[in-house]
């Protein structure tokens, strides 16, 4: 696998997340002077060096906010550039401490080169890269920071995490797989029952009787009597849904169903499930498929129970990704939270259905785990879809490499955030 991977010696920057390089690429001599007349007035200088954050035992003071308000402001950044500087700030002195904890802080000769291509990058010979930074007011020292964090933080994540992120010859494969010309659309209602060795009789028997019925309107009552899933509201019915959407193990069933049409019982982990079919159509364009699929699980003790659920909606009324989880799991085991990035055909089925109805950012509380005593709340966190047919393989497997080293790099940073003691 090793002869596909380039990632440590890609551009600087280039894998992390805002990076700083990227940010640089179109800076003009013309738009760093531009920021002049619109930089902030300056603090006095009996406070521009004072505390204005604490990260910890690190600090940082009034004059670093300034310097990267302007610098954010130089390179044509949108949105609250103190709010975005504050928390870049944050972050900066988060990764300073793993640097140096583990002993990858850059050299002074490392630094040098870094300014150098960002200077390039600029399409500037460096004496003009950095006097357009100083008209701005932007001061050297400045500039050198950000290189020590952004070269040290890319260093420190390409070893402690590009072994993890690298993909197998399968993954690359499969993310070079094409679909076909058109996709299938399928139209379901669904009916998931929790299973315990309690229930195991009264549940296969009502299962039973479910299927005996005909129409949809029966099984749509059977749903919202019994079905634990958030569609009993609706009866069980879904809306619309890629069949590219759905867990591999079940997408053959679907397929195989006629309208109307009740599968077997599926059995899932804690539960059994039953599917209807309402409708199947042809969509146009091509079916969207999945190389990697990142969901959060967030275990909740007691099952079903209106606690349980109760504590569900409220983490869910909190969140809005899926680095979020990281602050409600703050102090508490570190099994209480699962992210993961996994093939869509290795993610347990139970958990694939409900990843199937999700955007990215919703949740789902209906898996459970531990013979129904702990709750699941799954978050669905993104989708990295296959790369298509004719890419080129190392291209690929780059591209692999650099969307997990960043979800990877990205949960990091999160919860050493949620785990700092931050005084602004």
């Amino acid at each position: 696998m090793q002869q596909h991977m380039t990632f440590p010696y890609a551009p600087l920057f280039s894998a992390i997340k805002g990076g700083f390089a990227r940010s640089f690429r179109n800076i003009t001599i013309a738009a760093a002077l531009s920021v002049v007349a619109l930089s902030p007035a300056p603090a006095s200088a009996q406070n521009l060096f004072s505390t204005a954050i604490r990260v910890d035992d690190r600090i940082i003071t009034h004059f670093e906010i300034e310097q990267r308000i302007l610098f954010l402001r130089t390179v044509g950044t949108p949105g609250n550039l103190e709010e975005r500087a504050r928390n870049e700030l944050i972050e900066d002195r988060l990764k300073l401490a793993q640097i140096d904890l583990a002993g990858m802080l850059p050299t002074a000769e490392d630094v040098d080169e870094g300014m150098v291509e960002l200077a390039q990058r600029a399409n500037l010979p460096m004496d003009e890269f950095l006097a357009a930074l100083q008209n701005a007011g932007i001061d050297q020292e400045t500039l050198r920071d950000f290189t020590r964090v952004g070269l040290g933080w890319r260093q420190y994540v390409a070893a402690r995490f590009l072994a993890r992120a690298r993909p197998t010859e399968q993954e690359i494969d499969r993310a070079m797989g094409t679909a076909g010309s058109g996709s299938v659309e399928v139209l379901l209602s669904e009916l998931i029952i929790p299973l315990t060795p309690q229930n195991v009789a009264q549940v296969e028997a009502f299962i039973d009787e479910v299927r005996k019925q005909k129409g949809f309107d029966a099984f749509s009552a059977a749903a919202a009597q019994a079905s634990a899933a958030d569609s009993r509201e609706n009866g069980g019915r879904l809306p619309w849904v890629n069949l590219s959407n759905l867990p591999p193990q079940l997408q053959e069933i679907v397929l195989n169903l006629e309208t109307g049409e009740i599968t077997e019982p599926v059995t899932l982990q804690g539960a059994v499930a039953l599917f209807q079919m309402r409708g199947i159509r042809e969509a146009e364009g091509r079916a969207e498929r999945f190389a990697a699929i990142e969901y959060a699980t967030y275990f909740i003790p007691g099952g079903r129970s209106p606690d349980a659920l109760a504590r569900a909606r409220s983490i869910r009324d909190q969140i809005d990704t899926c680095d979020d989880l990281y602050a409600i799991a703050k102090d508490q085991d570190p099994s209480v939270l699962e992210i993961q990035s996994l093939a869509p055909a290795d993610i347990p089925r139970d958990i694939a259905l409900e990843l199937a109805k999700l955007d990215p950012g919703e949740t789902s509380a209906v898996v459970t785990r531990n013979n129904g005593q702990t709750l699941a709340l799954v978050m669905l966190c993104g989708r990295t879809a296959e790369l298509g047919e004719g890419a080129n393989r190392d291209t690929v497997a780059n591209a692999l490499t650099q969307q997990r080293l960043e979800t990877l790099a990205n949960s990091h940073l999160a919860q050493l955030r949620a785990d700092a003691r931050i005084v602004e």
